[in-house]
C-alpha cells in the first residue's frame, strides 16, 4: 500500500505498514473460545479488510455467524518509542491480543480504535495479532444501518457485514507523539482553528510548529507552547477582501481549494513527531430559509448514496473505486451526497475534500428503542464526529432517519427525548455545522427540515409543494409519506426545507418486481426513465420552497434497482444526459442527437 493510500488522510506519517492481506480465520458459532490459545482450527483464509460475507474476502458466507476469529503474524522490531496498532472499523465488538496479551477492546461497528502494543511486542520482531469479533445478527438494539436481520436481504435492507471491514495498520512513533489534530475553519474572520493533542510522555519544554500553504505560498508559520499536552490556537490568514481574490482561498464543490499543512512536535531543539495534514477555509450555515456556503445562498443537489459494492459490500474494493464514486456523483450533476446509514471510509472523505463534493454524514440506525440502544448510539456517534470533524466536505450531521429506532415519536416522550438529546449533543460537539435531528418526517429539534416523498408524478409533486402558505397547507394539512412533518410543540420556524429523499425510480431490464428487483416506481424503457427523471428534477429544481434536494439513489444496491447507475457503476443513461436533467438544463440539440445511439451501459 502506497503513501497515497494512507488510511488516516488528515494525520499522515511516513513510518507505517499495512496489515491488510491474508489472515487466518474461523467462525465460532458455538462460542466455544474465549482466548486465542483455545482456537483449535483455523478453517479459512480471509483477505482483510473484506468481511467474510463478501466475495472479495475469499469466503462469501452470508449465513448467520455471531462470533469469528482472525489471526496473522507481522514483523515489526521494537524501538525506543511506541508502536500503535490501528483498526479502521470492526463490526461490531472486538477484543485484540498481541502475542497473547490483551491490548484493546472496542464496541461499535463503524468507528476506529487503536492500541499501544509496545509492552506486548517480542524482541525478535515476530509479532502475532489475534482478533475476536462478536456481531449478533439478530440484535436490533445496536447501530447497524442497512444490515438486514433476516437471513436473505429484503425490501431496502442488505446483507450483513461482520468483522474487519476497514484497514488494519501499524505505525511507530516516539515516546511522545501527536495523537489527534482538529481543524476548524472560521470564515467570518478568515482564520483557521488548530487544536493539537499529544499522547505519551509529556514534558514542559515541548512546543508545536504549524505551517500552512496555499499551493507553494506559505500562509502561516506559527509556534505554540504545549500546555498539559494540548495546543489550541486560531491562525489568522490575510483576508484578500474582494470576492474574486477571496475565492482563491475558499473551498467549494466548484473550486475545492485545500490548504496543505505540516505539524511538528518539538522537545527543545529535537523533532519528536511530524505529520502532514490539510484543511480548508469554508463555512456552511443557515440564513433564514436558505442554506449558505461561504456567505452566499447555495442550492444543494444531492444524491442518496448507500456506499455498497456488489462484491465487497461496505468496503470500497480499492482507493480508486472510492475516488471514482466521488467523480461519478459530480459527473451526474450533483454537488453533494447524503451518505445513507453509513459512516464512510476516511479515504472517501479525502476524495470528496480533494475533488469537491459535499457530504451529509448520517448515523447508522438501531431498530429497537431501549436505553442500551441509545447508549450505544451516543458512544458511536460521538466517535464518528470526533473522527470526521476536520473534513471540509462534511456540511451536515444527521442523527436519526425516518424515526428508525424511535418509532413512537408522536406518542412516547422518551423517543422524543432521544432525538432532542442527540441533536443537542451533536450541536455541542460541533457548533460549526447544521444538524438534523430526525430526517424525513416527525421533526422536532432540527436546523433543516428534511422531507421524504416518493410520489413519482411530477405534476402531483408540483401541486404539493408550489403552495403560497406552506405552514398551513403543507405542515398542517398534507402528509407526504403518510407521516406528519413536525411534532406538536415544534412548528416550522422558518428553517430551510430540503426534499431529502424522492424519486427511487427502478429501471432494470433484467428483472421485474416479482423477480426481486425493487423501487418506489418503475420504468421499463430508457426513454421512459429519462423522461420521468427529467420531469421530477425540473419540478424540484424550480420549487422555490426547497433549498435543495437529494435524489434516491446513486447506484443499484442488491435488490434495489432504483439507482442512476447499475451496481457496477455503469450508467443507465449517458452521464451527460443525467447531468443535464439533474441541473435542469438542456443539452445542445446536436449533443442530444449524438447521445441517441450511445449504449446506456
Amino acid at each position: 500500500m502506497s503513501q497515497f493510500e494512507y488510511p488516516r488522510p488528515q494525520l499522515v506519517r511516513d513510518n507505517w505498514i499495512s496489515l491488510n492481506g491474508k489472515w487466518r480465520f474461523c467462525f465460532d458459532d458455538e462460542m466455544r473460545f474465549k482466548l486465542p490459545g483455545e482456537v483449535t482450527e483455523w478453517t479459512h483464509e480471509i483477505e482483510v479488510p473484506f468481511a467474510p460475507e463478501t466475495k472479495m474476502s475469499g469466503i462469501g458466507d452470508t449465513g448467520f455467524h455471531r462470533v469469528c476469529w482472525y489471526e496473522r503474524e507481522f514483523t515489526v522490531m521494537p524501538n525506543e518509542g511506541r508502536t500503535i496498532l490501528h483498526f479502521g472499523a470492526v463490526d461490531y465488538s472486538a477484543r485484540v491480543w498481541v502475542n497473547g496479551q490483551l491490548v484493546a477492546e472496542h464496541e461499535g461497528g463503524h468507528t476506529p480504535f487503536s492500541a499501544d502494543i509496545t509492552s506486548a511486542m517480542k524482541a525478535d520482531g515476530k509479532q502475532l495479532v489475534t482478533v475476536y469479533v462478536e456481531d449478533d445478527p439478530a440484535d436490533l438494539a445496536k447501530p447497524r444501518g442497512k444490515q438486514d436481520w433476516l437471513l436473505e436481504p429484503h425490501s431496502i435492507w442488505y446483507p450483513r457485514t461482520t468483522g474487519i471491514w476497514q484497514t488494519v495498520w501499524v505505525e511507530q512513533v516516539e515516546k511522545t507523539f501527536i495523537q489527534k489534530l482538529k481543524w476548524t475553519p472560521i470564515f467570518e474572520t478568515f482564520e483557521i482553528g488548530c487544536e493539537v493533542f499529544a499522547g505519551g510522555e509529556i514534558r514542559d519544554d515541548m512546543f508545536i510548529e504549524v505551517k500552512i500553504w496555499h499551493g507553494a505560498h506559505l500562509l502561516a508559520d506559527d509556534h505554540y507552547k504545549l500546555l498539559a499536552g494540548e495546543a489550541n490556537r486560531k491562525i489568522a490568514l490575510s483576508d484578500p477582501g474582494i470576492d474574486d481574490s477571496r475565492n482563491e482561498l475558499l473551498w467549494s464543490p466548484e473550486r475545492p481549494t485545500l490548504l496543505d499543512a505540516e505539524v511538528t512536535l518539538r522537545c527543545g531543539d529535537r523533532v519528536v513527531d511530524r505529520i502532514k495534514s490539510y484543511t480548508a477555509l469554508r463555512a456552511f450555515a443557515i440564513n433564514r430559509d436558505r442554506l449558505m456556503l461561504n456567505g452566499r445562498p447555495y442550492q444543494l443537489r444531492l444524491v442518496l448514496d448507500q456506499g455498497y459494492w456488489p462484491e465487497s459490500f461496505l468496503t470500497g474494493p480499492s482507493d480508486e473505486h472510492l475516488k471514482r464514486d466521488v467523480e461519478l456523483a459530480k459527473q451526474m450533476g450533483f454537488n453533494g451526497v447524503r451518505k445513507h446509514q453509513k459512516i464512510e471510509d476516511p479515504r472517501y472523505l479525502y476524495w470528496a475534500d480533494k475533488l469537491g463534493l459535499l457530504v451529509w454524514e448520517e448515523m447508522p440506525s438501531a431498530y429497537r428503542f431501549s436505553p442500551k440502544a441509545i447508549t450505544r448510539m451516543v458512544r458511536e456517534w460521538t466517535e464518528a464526529i470526533d473522527r470526521d470533524y476536520s473534513h471540509p466536505c462534511i456540511i451536515v450531521w444527521v442523527a436519526f432517519n425516518e424515526s428508525w429506532g424511535v418509532p413512537n415519536l408522536t406518542l412516547t416522550q422518551a423517543h422524543r427525548n432521544a432525538v432532542e438529546a442527540l441533536y443537542h449533543l451533536t450541536r455541542t460537539l460541533d457548533a460549526t455545522r447544521p444538524v438534523i435531528g430526525n430526517d424525513g418526517w416527525e421533526a422536532s429539534a432540527t436546523d433543516i427540515l428534511g422531507i421524504h416523498d416518493y410520489d413519482c408524478d411530477p405534476e402531483k409533486v408540483k401541486a404539493r409543494y408550489e403552495v403560497s402558505d406552506p405552514v398551513r397547507t403543507l405542515f398542517d394539512q398534507r402528509r407526504p409519506g403518510g407521516r406528519i412533518l413536525t411534532l406538536d410543540g415544534f412548528p416550522h420556524r422558518g428553517q430551510p426545507i430540503v426534499l431529502t429523499e424522492f424519486g427511487g425510480i427502478a429501471y432494470d431490464t433484467r428483472g421485474t418486481p416479482e423477480e426481486g428487483t425493487w423501487g418506489y416506481s418503475r420504468s421499463t424503457t430508457a426513454d421512459g426513465f429519462h423522461n420521468l427523471y427529467r420531469g421530477l428534477l425540473k419540478v424540484v429544481n424550480e420549487t422555490f420552497m426547497f433549498s435543495g434536494f437529494c435524489y434516491t439513489q446513486f447506484a443499484d444496491t442488491f435488490q434495489e434497482a432504483n439507482g442512476l447507475l447499475n451496481a457496477d457503476r455503469t450508467p443507465k443513461l449517458p452521464l451527460e444526459v443525467i447531468s443535464a436533467a439533474t441541473r435542469n438544463v438542456q443539452l445542445h440539440p446536436r449533443k442530444e442527437e449524438d447521445e441517441k445511439d450511445v449504449d446506456p451501459a
